[in-house]
């Protein structure tokens, strides 16, 4: 006979099971969104979404979903767990990327044809500003407190940094050509953009008084072209102990120490892999990978990749839903 307190013990003892969460993917060419579940990795949905949907996004409380349809000069906005279109937000012309306010809202836009942030209102769908930035804007940051946000401009190679309240460019900093991608630590000290024609991510030094590069990484990888090293997205451990880049038609994703900002590995995932996002307990990082139409899932702990998904056609974004 099991004793209670025996029985008591082994269900502690016992792992909770994982909390699922939604993974939304864009299909560029395929104009759809696939939706995985994080405890399988398994497609449990795909849903239209416009003509070539690039950036994604979610809100905080996991109740709306916004898509960029490029080629539709809108921000769609859909139900996470429906999947039904609510409405469109207004975005200029071919909307890319953006970043939500840490609060939800405003919606930073970048339009990559018209040189402008435009800025939302996700509640009244209405424009609050068009901010002139540089030609061919594309990565879109906020700083963690909210205090500006960094548009990176591919053509004139800058990160601008924005007042979020005035709306004033109130710095530029030159990196490397094509900068495509920007990401804060969580503490706001530090900003890194990805150079993808440069090669290199410039660390920016965001802590106080004007922002500065501090350092810049570069990536060399055997056997793999120098100009495949095209670094695109940027991924960072909320304790910044590990930046991750991926390396576009290099098919690897560095891993980079948050601290001495070198390289430590790269992973081997898809073909051409562009955006990536984390589980909300970081525990896994999912790769688009736009030329083999699938999504790599890496355990961010090892730091291997341990499973690859086919989703839809030319995967570019990606984002995880916070329930």
């Amino acid at each position: 006979m099991i004793r209670p307190g025996l029985l008591v013990l082994a269900s502690l003892l016992i792992a909770p099971p994982a909390l699922a969460n939604k993974v939304f993917v864009t299909n560029e060419r395929g104009n759809t969104v696939t939706v995985l579940d994080s405890a399988s990795w398994e497609v449990i949905g795909e849903f239209p979404a416009g003509n070539r949907p690039r950036g994604i996004t979610i809100s905080p409380d996991g109740k709306e979903l916004y898509v960029c349809a490029s080629d539709d000069d809108v921000v769609r906005v859909f139900d996470p767990h429906t999947y039904e279109e609510l409405h469109t937000l207004p975005s200029g012309p071919d909307p890319e990327l953006f970043v939500l306010h840490p609060s939800g809202n405003p919606l930073y836009i970048a339009n990559e044809d018209d040189n402008l942030v435009t800025v939302v209102d996700v509640k009244t769908r209405q424009v609050l500003a068009e901010v002139p930035v540089g030609v061919e804007p594309e990565g879109m940051a906020i700083r963690p407190d909210g205090q500006y946000i960094v548009n990176t401009s591919e053509t004139t190679n800058m990160a601008h940094f924005i007042d979020a309240e005035s709306y004033d460019i109130t710095h530029n900093v030159l990196v490397d050509q094509r900068p495509r991608y920007a990401e804060f630590t969580a503490d706001g000290s530090k900003l890194y953009v990805s150079a993808e024609i440069g090669g290199t991510v410039s660390v920016i030094d965001t802590a106080a008084g004007e922002p500065s590069i501090v350092h810049k990484i570069a990536f060399q990888v055997p056997g793999v072209l120098p100009e495949w090293l095209q670094p695109v997205g940027i991924r960072i451990t909320e304790d910044a102990s590990r930046v991750f880049v991926a390396l576009g038609p290099a098919n690897r994703v560095a891993v980079i120490d948050g601290k001495t900002d070198e390289v430590s590995d790269y992973l081997l995932v898809g073909q051409r892999v562009w955006q990536m996002a984390f589980t909300p307990d970081e525990a896994f990082l999912i790769t688009t990978n736009g030329n083999s139409n699938d999504v790599s899932i890496i355990d961010v702990k090892a730091e291997k990749v341990i499973r690859s998904v086919q989703v839809g056609e030319q995967p570019w974004g990606v984002v995880v839903a916070p329930e």
